[in-house]
């Protein structure tokens, strides 16, 4: 058995140029919205459905830009490893918590925080769109 968790997630951006972090129930660490891939589906389809299902958010897959694959340890399952395929998705909907979403916070690029984070969310997925990822185009 593979200790690597593959998901699709998004550095989902809102007009004012903020990015939501999302808690699942039951867990601490703050990330970014998105989920595991399915078997069959395509990180960018896998993407779409769970922005629905956790979020309530209809995004079309030809507007979710890929920035690339990342990878960190897992925030809630010891011992794995997540593999994120990560697509920057603009926002313009209203986002309502829904399925295993416990809260959701918008954070901007210039705001420090004292959430705790999950390791990809906090090592290499903040710290890349602070640097300007988060430049609307």
């Amino acid at each position: 058995m593979s200790n690597t968790i593959r998901i699709a997630a998004a550095l989902l951006i809102d007009l004012q140029g903020r990015t939501l972090l999302v808690r699942k129930r039951g867990t601490q660490a703050f990330m970014q919205p998105g989920g595991k891939i399915d078997a069959g589906e395509s990180p960018a389809q896998a993407l779409v459905r769970e922005l629905h299902e956790e979020l309530g958010l209809c995004v079309d897959p030809a507007q979710a830009v890929h920035l690339g694959r990342f990878s960190a340890p897992a925030a809630n399952e010891p011992g794995f490893e997540v593999q994120a395929e990560l697509f920057r998705v603009q926002c313009v909907e209203t986002v309502s918590p829904a399925a295993e979403i416990e809260e959701v916070t918008w954070l901007s690029a210039d705001q420090a925080t004292d959430l705790d984070l999950a390791p990809l969310t906090r090592d290499l997925i903040l710290p890349l769109w602070r640097e300007g990822l988060n430049v609307p185009r």
